[in-house]
């Protein structure tokens, strides 16, 4: 994957405009528009268009099971799969999973991570322990959860003869992610750390320094840009700026 192509994609889901640029409007007229997007941050590469869905998102209502998330439609899945495909985008299955299981909120969409063009996107901030609750506090991930994962993504890899395939974890803090020197590649994952940090070009250079310094060997490094908060009392991240983060970010992500 790395380092032919830069990943450069939207977030969100349909009907939800607050969760992400992917959900606000047409999902189709998105998909386009990110495909122009990303050609900006060729650099050199080839750019690969990325719809990050949000495949399991976090509520502040515990549900029926007590787990304190919802999982998305498979019809809505296989929508944006099919579009996807469609654009010669990636597919990635963001997962919120407030009181359940990271890993089991993986299984549980391993029918959509057989194919070849599908990833996943883990967030640790939603990742909630006994007794908390989403919105109410940060949650956290730890480095072996984050392997046990990559373990079973290879594993589906070398099952069904798949090309490599990406996990991202999001990082809003350094205190959402335990652990982090357990974290050690896995065979044909692709692993992928995305700085997660709101606020002005300065603030996010910032947050970006300290979420990068002294990482494990074998990740990849990506960069989110907030269209409204980055913008407030600011401006958004143009492009040649992003790309001048060193490392230089292999994956950019619009939320």
């Amino acid at each position: 994957m790395f380092p032919k192509y830069r990943l450069v994609g939207y977030c969100g889901l349909p009907g939800a405009p607050a969760l992400g640029r992917l959900g606000d409007g047409d999902p189709g007229k998105r998909a386009s528009e990110i495909e122009k997007t990303a050609r900006k941050y060729a650099g050199g590469r080839e750019a690969l268009p990325v719809l990050e869905l949000l495949a399991t998102v976090a509520n502040p209502n515990a549900g029926p099971d007590g787990e304190y998330r919802t999982r998305t439609p498979g019809k809505t899945i296989r929508r944006f799969h099919e579009l996807a495909r469609k654009n010669d985008a990636l597919l990635l299955l963001n997962i919120q999973p407030g009181r359940a299981g990271m890993l089991d909120e993986v299984r549980a969409l391993e029918e959509w991570l057989e194919h070849p063009d599908v990833g996943v996107a883990l967030d640790p901030e939603w990742d909630m322990g006994p007794g908390q609750t989403p919105g109410e506090t940060y949650g956290r991930t730890g480095g072996g959860e984050i392997n046990d994962v990559a373990d079973h993504l290879s594993k589906l890899v070398d099952e069904h003869d798949l090309p490599h395939k990406p996990l991202v974890f999001h990082q809003v803090a350094t205190s959402v992610l335990s652990d982090e020197k357990k974290l050690r590649p896995a065979d044909g994952v692709t692993l992928i750390k995305s700085a997660d940090g709101i606020g002005s070009p300065g603030l996010k250079r910032a947050t970006w320094r300290q979420l990068v310094e002294d990482m494990p060997d074998g990740l990849h490094t990506g960069f989110k840009l907030f269209y409204e908060e980055d913008a407030e009392g600011s401006r958004l991240m143009k492009p040649p700026e992003v790309l001048k983060l060193r490392p230089e970010p292999e994956y950019v992500m619009y939320e």
